[in-house]
């Protein structure tokens, strides 16, 4: 081995011991002020089994920086259907509210809140961490908790991490995968006849899980991906992107697949399109379509010009103007609630995501009975296949399968407003725009 690469294998284990020390001694700390906690007021420690009257649960989420816009939707859809029970039946006698605390997206603050939400509120479950960089971080601090059966519900990501041993042991998603997502745009872009795909994509663990999906589709295909280029996680739509345009026009990308949150998203779509450079520029669910769709027409009202044209976004939940569906009326109908609220976030895509996760959540507590015991959250989640949930999807989950939905749409944009991409053959390349 040569010096370099020993050199920097050194510095990963170095990086791992001390970020594993940190841990341990948050861990450490927390377990002693508990025992102090305990032993000085033996009521002041709820019932973490819940034989309370309420039900606390505990979410980190992105509530500021460059994605503040996808926790708090997700909060907003979780929060206005935890009232709507609230307010009407209940869950066996029980109110059930959201604690949640800010991690900025990073994954640091999530581990911190973690901790906070298990040893200090001791809430019942974990619902809605919100990023790839985020959950993977926290996943082995739920692992040393397992003996108090901590799980983490319906995380905001599309990646393989939590769907694997051993974290699938105690952690459950609802929707669909990034591979879902990125298989299904790139069978639909291939079998409108591109050939040269790039990808645009977050330089951290949501970006490459993210590429590694586009990467196993087009091999499917027997292609490679055409092109690639990177932008740091934080990165802001004022920025200029287009180092990154000319390196994926340079490569003859006939199409873009965008794996990015909605500032750097829209920045890229901005100076593709300022440059002449008209390709199709497809994004995945966790780019939060409503905001990136504000963001270009905000842009385009200062340049008149359409940043909307040849958009692609796909989706883990259907069009939330799709009134066909009993969840989505009652979603609009219960988001309605929340609106003009401090912090309160628009109806959209993200928002109904929320609203889901928070109906597969209390049909779980209430299939428990008078008496919360996490231990049978588990056989609990593998009794739900006869939950209709309102959007004309089974829900999936077995003691081999910790993801209850996997369907992907897709949908474009058309007079300011999402809708259900139905012609791919519209998609083709254009020569003479590429």
């Amino acid at each position: 081995m040569s010096a370099a690469p020993y050199s920097r294998l050194r510095l990963c284990s170095a990086l791992l011991l001390t970020l594993a020390l940190g841990i341990t001694a948050r861990l450490q700390a927390d377990e002693q002020a508990q025992a102090s906690l305990t032993a000085q007021h033996p009521a002041a420690i709820p019932d973490s089994q819940g034989s309370g009257e309420e039900i606390l649960i505990g979410m980190s989420g992105a509530f500021s920086g460059a994605s503040a816009d996808l926790g708090q939707e997700l909060k907003a859809g979780i929060t206005a259907y935890f009232e709507h029970v609230n307010q009407t039946t209940g869950i066996n006698g029980r109110t059930i509210r959201l604690q949640a605390y800010d991690d900025g997206y990073n994954p640091d603050p999530a581990i911190d809140n973690t901790l906070t939400l298990i040893n200090d509120d001791e809430v019942m479950a974990l619902l809605g961490y919100v990023g790839t960089p985020t959950v993977t971080r926290v996943l082995p601090v739920l692992d040393l908790f397992q003996d108090r059966h901590i799980y983490l519900f319906f995380p905001f990501t599309g990646a393989e991490t939590q769907r694997l041993p051993p974290y699938n042991r105690f952690a459950f998603n609802l929707r669909a995968t990034y591979a879902q997502e990125t298989a299904g745009l790139v069978d639909h872009l291939v079998a409108a006849g591109h050939r040269k795909i790039g990808v645009f994509y977050q330089i951290d663990a949501y970006g490459r899980s993210g590429w590694m999906g586009v990467r196993m589709a087009l091999r499917r295909h027997q292609l490679a991906i055409a092109g690639e280029t990177t932008y740091l996680r934080g990165a802001r739509v004022g920025e200029s992107y287009m180092a990154q345009v000319e390196r994926l026009k340079n490569s003859g990308a006939t199409a873009v697949i965008s794996i990015a949150a909605y500032e750097a998203a829209a920045g890229l779509i901005r100076d593709a399109r300022n440059s002449g450079w008209q390709v199709p520029i497809a994004n995945v669910s966790f780019v939060n379509s409503e905001s990136l769709l504000q963001l270009l027409l905000q842009a385009g009202e200062q340049s008149d010009t359409d940043y909307t044209s040849r958009l692609i976004n796909s989706e883990v939940v259907p069009n939330y103007r799709d009134s066909n569906l009993p969840a989505v009326r009652e979603y609009r109908q219960l988001a309605k609630g929340t609106q003009g609220e401090p912090g309160s976030a628009k109806v959209g895509f993200v928002g109904l995501e929320g609203y889901l996760n928070a109906r597969v959540l209390v049909e779980v507590f209430r299939r428990m009975g008078d008496h919360l015991d996490r231990s049978q959250i588990p056989a609990t989640m593998n009794s739900l296949s006869d939950y209709d949930l309102g959007i004309a999807q089974e829900l999936g989950f077995s003691p081999e399968n910790n993801q209850g939905l996997s369907r992907v749409y897709f949908n474009s944009v058309a007079n300011e407003q999402y809708i259900t991409i139905q012609d791919w053959q519209s998609w083709a390349p254009d020569v003479e725009t590429l």
